[in-house]
């Protein structure tokens, strides 16, 4: 799927005439181009200026669902420089989340009653071999400490997506001019705390919002593709919805999906053999051998949830 090209073209009303002796005759067969037709091609010709989304290092994206098309932004930044979008009203407004959370909060509150003469009874027993215990049990807290911190300074300077979102909602927007408008109304989203927010709100213009074909996914069409069976399967349609369903529901914090497309689960293996018949050779012949284990009728209910629940985090605005 090619980018939308939103052009306006003036076309000046001309009472009819005859041409000036001067300018060229033409034929029946050949005419000029009408001044319409040729100002939208020279502009669907002309290269799009990418020089406001590299220095900012944002991007526009186009994401089609079953309600729609739409644009957004996103960015990638390490993740200790950033606040999570805040999904408490959001989950507040499902049912399901709800009722989940008040069990788990139900099943926090266990309570254990100790018989204090069968405490006292072992205390004495138990005193050197908890000295010892403790004593090894703090050289392992220590390590794991340690490790602990490791992990988590190497998490925190992976880049992670963030998206135009506000809590825990994606915005989409059904025109470049609304979702140019919105950026500068100054309204709160979660891509607001960027350091380069202020620059793109002043500068930021419709004709810029204009994706690459690599940042336009087509969520819409992956159930039916899947249904049609293994000959039929779209290896680039499919291989780009897995990578926008996982930038969303990490960025909009959604750990169903991101369950369903961890290593290991019967989409991700999808996804490994998808790219690997597009790489060409044995691994490409291989790919295919493992495409045909993957059942169709499981992927595409698989893929049906995945973008239901997409779909139920987007906040569509006209």
């Amino acid at each position: 799927m090619g980018n939308p090209k939103h052009t306006e073209v003036s076309v000046a009303r001309q009472s009819p005439q005859r041409p000036d002796a001067d300018e060229p005759e033409l034929d029946d067969t050949t005419g000029a181009a009408e001044p319409d037709q040729a100002e939208e091609t020279d502009r669907a010709s002309a290269p799009v200026d990418r020089s406001l989304w590299d220095e900012l290092r944002i991007d526009p994206v186009e994401i089609a669902l079953p309600a729609g098309t739409g644009f957004t932004l996103r960015a990638y930044r390490p993740a200790s420089s950033l606040t999570p979008t805040d999904v408490t009203e959001r989950d507040q407004d499902d049912p399901f989340l709800a009722r989940r959370q008040v069990v788990e909060e139900e099943d926090d509150e266990t309570v254990v009653i100790l018989d204090e003469e069968l405490a006292d009874e072992f205390a004495d027993s138990d005193e050197d071999e908890s000295t010892g215990r403790r004593a090894t049990g703090k050289a392992e807290a220590e390590d794991e400490t340690e490790a602990d911190e490791a992990v988590t300074d190497e998490t925190d300077d992976e880049e992670v997506p963030v998206f135009l979102s506000n809590r825990g909602k994606l915005l989409l927007f059904k025109t470049p001019e609304s979702l140019v408008s919105f950026i500068r109304s100054g309204a709160p989203n979660d891509l607001s705390q960027l350091d380069s927010w202020n620059e793109l709100s002043e500068r930021v213009e419709p004709a810029d919002i204009a994706p690459l074909d690599e940042d336009a996914y087509e969520l819409d069409l992956v159930v039916e593709n899947l249904r049609g069976g293994h000959d039929t399967w779209d290896s680039t349609l499919l291989i780009e919805a897995g990578e926008i369903a996982r930038d969303i529901s990490y960025a909009l914090r959604l750990p169903a999906v991101l369950d369903m497309l961890s290593a290991g689960s019967s989409l991700d293996d999808l996804d490994e053999a998808l790219r690997a018949t597009t790489n060409g050779g044995i691994g490409a012949f291989m790919g295919r051998r493992r495409l045909k284990k993957i059942g169709a009728q499981t992927a595409s209910l698989g893929w049906r949830t995945i973008v239901g629940k997409i779909s139920a985090v987007v906040d569509w605005r006209d």
